[in-house]
């Protein structure tokens, strides 16, 4: 039977609806604008496995790896997998990577059996990326891995039942929008001239029998992780959606799908939110700078830096799904492996403060977040308080029992009005994450943001962050999106907006012990805002500086933050106090405000 006999057949499945559309243009868009991070809000009767997992494993692959971030004697940085895109590669070049394309040293035992060993409880793997090759075999295409390249097997298959052989749910990602390789598909501007697309028609002829074939021919499918959502209507969209639940129920899909139909929210790629969402919701991270393989990429992140940041993703109550990246013969990175292993024995033994936990109700402290269980909050020591004396703010709760997670040890404790005192053991002051329990009855607080912000003597520096701000005027709190390489994503929360003398932000802080302090302002200030007066009020006193220049905002570079040291204050008692900060004068905005750093004086 040939592919087109067999492409007649798949859409003979389709239902009406989704035949019933109308072409509506696309405007340009970039890469972050194209992300959706709203969720239906209706529960899935299948979210509670994903609510509980926190840990999920993201594979990029695709002929990208091939590339490895090189075309035509030029490197490439940043998204390897927008390679085709960045070096605007014809569909014609790009179709000759395949036939040098033969992963012939991947193992799907091995990368389920990695995943098994990093504590990973999920993973979800590209079947199609923006290139529009896809990995595995499609009846649909013949650009595919079965058909265009010599490796001539179908990776899914083994990945999906290794996957289930060590009891991991498995996912495929898939770009239903995005397409370079096709003529109606979204966004090749360099082939194909996007005002004449027929997006429906590629929804038709590709994206759709595909999906359907990937939640045909793969087994129970725990997630379908869209990306980029565009071409459709939200009743597109839900038709979309409907359509595709029919052949798999109990799978998830992401918030991507686009028109918050999704089942749980993906924020913005390599995000973590302020504060805790309610909710399911996903954090993506690459493990180096990249989704897809890049030979000269070599930033990876530490186990100490990836155990700090799956503590700081379940302190919000949301799951990391952490990227890695195999080169095209099949490897998945040295340092991704060896340092996914190294997360996973520390998991071995504090997995319990991370799976089936909801967000701390501890608002951040300078030690570092907590995480919650009924009647459990586990506090993550990331950073130790100098005398070993750790606290506990306002906790109205009824502590009954402190121990260490790791072997259980009762540590000794005080009460303090609704204070509570903690004697920490001796551990290593550069320990990753040193878990403590604290077990309780009755009720305690939700995480509050109005609770101020402890300031101690026994930290090098205590950091009181913008989103801890009360605003006034036109002040406002505000995540920054920017880019360090191409597609490299940062995001940072700033105060914003202070340009009148009646904008301000007040931050309340607990100053513990009394002594002298250095208070330095971290900032971004554009060359326009730069030299205007400001005014800093704490502890009865009137700190008076002039704003100094680092760049512009523009979210396709790197934003830069300085750290201006505005003066030197007494703290004569312990107690509450609150900094104020606005401009001296009506005029241009006075800087974005990261945060207020507090450095003890020794």
């Amino acid at each position: 039977m040939n592919r087109r006999t067999l492409k007649h057949r798949i859409y003979s499945f389709l239902t009406p609806a989704l035949f019933c559309v109308l072409t509506f243009p696309v405007y340009a868009q970039t890469m972050d604008e194209m992300w959706e991070d709203k969720a239906s809000g209706k529960q899935h009767p299948n979210i509670q496995w994903f609510k509980d997992a926190k840990f999920g494993m993201f594979i990029h692959w695709g002929l990208y790896a091939k590339l490895a971030g090189e075309w035509n004697g030029k490197r490439y940085y940043g998204s390897g997998e927008w390679i085709m895109n960045q070096a605007r590669i014809s569909v014609k070049d790009y179709r000759k990577v395949a036939e040098g394309f033969n992963p012939v040293k991947f193992n799907a035992d091995e990368w389920a059996g990695l995943a098994k060993d990093a504590g990973i409880k999920y993973m979800v793997i590209t079947a199609k990326h923006h290139e529009g090759f896809s990995m595995y075999d499609s009846k649909v295409t013949d650009f595919d891995i079965v058909d265009a390249t010599p490796y001539k097997k179908d990776p899914m298959k083994a990945l999906a039942a290794a996957n289930a052989k060590q009891g991991i749910q498995f996912g495929f990602y898939y770009s239903q929008f995005q397409d370079w390789y096709e003529p109606d598909g979204g966004k090749n501007t360099w082939d194909f001239d996007e005002s004449k697309k027929d997006y429906q028609k590629y929804y038709r002829e590709k994206a759709i029998p595909q999906l359907k074939e990937l939640l045909t021919n793969y087994g129970p499918l725990g997630i379908v992780w869209f990306d980029t959502p565009g071409g459709m209507t939200k009743e597109q969209t839900q038709a979309f959606v409907d359509d595709l639940r029919v052949l798999q129920p109990k799978s998830l899909f992401s918030s991507r799908v686009g028109h918050g139909l999704g089942d749980y929210r993906d924020f913005g790629d390599s995000e973590v939110p302020s504060t805790p969402i309610k909710g399911p919701w996903e954090s993506i991270y690459t493990h180096n700078d990249s989704w897809g393989y890049i030979k000269h990429d070599m930033n990876f992140k530490t186990p100490d830096e990836i155990i700090r940041l799956l503590a700081n993703v379940a302190s919000k109550g949301g799951n990391l799904m952490l990227n890695v990246g195999p080169d095209g013969e099949g490897n998945i990175p040295e340092y991704s492996a060896k340092f996914l292993r190294e997360t996973g024995k520390w998991l071995q033994k504090n997995g319990e403060s991370i799976y089936a936990s909801s967000y701390g109700l501890i608002p951040a402290q300078p030690w570092g977040v907590s995480t919650s269980k009924p009647g459990k909050q586990y506090l993550h020591v990331l950073n130790r308080p100098a005398n070993g004396k750790l606290l506990i703010p306002d906790f109205k709760g009824k502590v009954t029992r402190v121990s260490s997670l790791a072997d259980q040890k009762q540590l000794n404790w005080k009460r303090e009005g609704n204070d509570i005192w903690i004697d920490l053991p001796n551990f290593s002051i550069d320990a990753a994450n040193t878990v403590f329990v604290v077990e309780y009855s009755g009720k305690i607080a939700d995480y509050d943001l109005n609770v101020p912000v402890t300031v101690s003597k026994q930290f090098k520096v205590n950091d009181v962050e913008a989103v801890f701000a009360k605003t006034k005027g036109n002040s406002k709190i505000q995540s920054l999106t920017y880019s360090h390489y191409y597609g490299d994503w940062k995001h940072t929360t700033c105060v914003t907006d202070m340009k009148d003398i009646a904008d301000q932000a007040d931050f309340n802080i607990h100053i513990i012990e009394p002594g002298d302090y250095k208070v330095t302002l971290q900032y971004s200030c554009s060359p326009e805002s730069a030299k205007q007066e400001g005014s800093m009020k704490v502890n009865g006193q009137e700190f008076l500086f002039r704003s100094l220049r680092t760049s512009e905002f523009d979210k396709k570079a790197p934003l830069p933050f300085i750290n201006h040291t505005v003066a030197t204050t007494t703290f004569s008692k312990g107690g509450l106090y609150t900094i104020s900060i606005h401009p001296v004068q009506n005029g241009k905005e006075l800087f974005k405000l990261k945060s207020i750093l507090l450095e003890p004086v020794k």
